[in-house]
């Protein structure tokens, strides 16, 4: 499975971004897929899931209500919509995919292919 992440950029606080996740190789309704996010010099974390059943995890708790995951079967793709970003959001974004549709949804170690990254900025 091969993913290919894209949509990140600089953006001031309050403003919007929506990230793609491009998947090839497998249909995504097959497999869990999870967004991951990496601040400098911090691990990375867990966002939230989309599952194979297109049921959607939590999502972590300082993007309630301001993130939305969601998925395109016709284009293989997922999203992450991000709307009042603040500056703590700022951090490489991965996408991540679990052929083995594991149950633990919410850890890294589940997911065996990993995007390239995109990063986000946001100013203050």
């Amino acid at each position: 499975v091969q993913l290919q992440a894209s949509g990140g950029g600089l953006v001031q606080a309050g403003g919007s971004l929506r990230l793609s996740c491009a998947v090839s190789g497998r249909p995504i309704n097959n497999l869990n897929m999870g967004w991951f996010r990496q601040a400098p010099g911090k691990e990375r974390e867990f966002v939230v899931a989309i599952r194979w059943s297109g049921s959607v995890t939590a999502y972590t708790d300082s993007v309630k209500g301001r993130f939305t995951v969601s998925r395109e079967n016709a284009k293989n793709t997922i999203y992450l919509q991000m709307n009042s970003l603040k500056p703590e959001d700022t951090a490489a974004y991965y996408c991540a995919a679990d052929s083995r549709r594991s149950v633990a949804v919410y850890s890294a170690r589940s997911y065996g292919d990993w995007g390239q990254g995109t990063l986000v900025t946001v100013s203050s």
